[in-house]
């Protein structure tokens, strides 16, 4: 048997946005009926960042996401976040491929914002907010794309270059450059920055807007004002990731929200066992943490298109 190795362009050349929607969305169907297995995200601290471990099973495929986050990295011209996944044969535990993760880990997260959205955020929803205009807003924009009509993207970005550089990056798309709460008065807002304290407030939502909440995905990080918390239906991809690592941490971690006031997870709803939205007006937040079965979905994608392709580098690892 041998092992494939997908670089960072092979993987790219095998992915498209619509295709891993449909991956990450069986992923989590099987993840709730029980076919798929997953443990929580194993996190290992380092000077500057974190690493992760994400190991999961769906019906013929098991693997595991060895993942890095470093804030610092741009300034070293590497990527924040970047990961590698080891694809395994489930009845073997043969290495089937390793393969770069990082466009992966980057598509399967707009991938489940938009599958969360299509349950949570109403569906006349024609405008959508990026509050952080890094790699990850521009997979959050082309999976939103992909199940809704917008008609007008915001996008607000501290640094103001970050965000000229996303507009270029999409010609196609009715993007505009606005401030922070300019961008928050949207229909979708995706939420996907570093930050360490709320950098959305409550007072500048409107009624039936709906929240993905991408960027606190480790201890201690926080976007939202917690009073937003409080009167929102909040579903969360798994909660005991959401509550250590999540939007929900800090805000729990200081007695100001509580485990109860989660509606349900992500499971829950696609399953159908908790309805969606409910109320055109009601505020819904998808807490995202990134779940282990999405890589190993989308992974399982990329794998059975590289063979189908052919002419990838393998080597024989026994």
């Amino acid at each position: 048997m041998s092992t494939l190795f997908l670089k960072w362009d092979d993987v790219r050349s095998l992915l498209d946005m619509p295709s891993v929607i449909g991956a990450v969305e069986q992923g989590l169907k099987d993840l709730a009926a029980g076919r798929a297995k997953m443990p929580p995200k194993v996190y290992l601290a380092a000077d500057r960042g974190d690493f992760r471990a994400m190991p999961a099973s769906i019906p013929g495929a098991a693997g595991v996401k060895w993942v890095n986050v470093h804030p610092g990295n741009p300034l070293l011209g590497l990527q924040t976040v970047m990961a590698t996944i080891i694809y395994n044969d489930p009845l073997t535990g043969y290495p089937l491929a390793v393969m770069d993760a990082t466009d992966i880990t980057a598509y399967r997260t707009g991938a489940a914002s938009a599958i969360a959205a299509k349950y949570l955020a109403r569906r006349d929803s024609h405008t959508l907010g990026l509050i952080g205009a890094g790699r990850q807003a521009q997979t959050q924009l082309l999976a939103h794309i992909a199940l809704f009509d917008i008609r007008r993207i915001k996008v607000y970005d501290r640094l103001e270059s970050v965000t000229e550089k996303f507009i270029k990056l999409f010609p196609q798309y009715p993007i505009m450059a606005t401030s922070l709460e300019e961008a928050a008065d949207a229909d979708i807002i995706c939420t996907l920055t570093p930050a360490r304290g709320p950098v959305v407030m409550k007072d500048w939502l409107k009624p039936g807007t709906h929240i993905n909440a991408v960027g606190a995905d480790a201890p201690g990080k926080q976007e939202l004002d917690p009073a937003i918390l409080k009167e929102a239906t909040i579903v969360v991809d798994d909660i005991e990731q959401a509550t250590h690592a999540g939007e929900i941490n800090v805000p729990l971690s200081q007695g100001l929200f509580s485990e109860r006031d989660i509606y349900a997870t992500l499971l829950e709803v696609i399953s159908g066992k908790m309805p969606g939205r409910t109320d055109d007006k009601q505020i819904t937040i998808f807490d995202s943490t990134g779940l282990a079965v999405e890589d190993i979905a989308t992974a399982h994608l990329i794998y059975n298109r590289a063979m189908q392709r052919g002419g990838f580098l393998s080597l024989n690892f026994v």
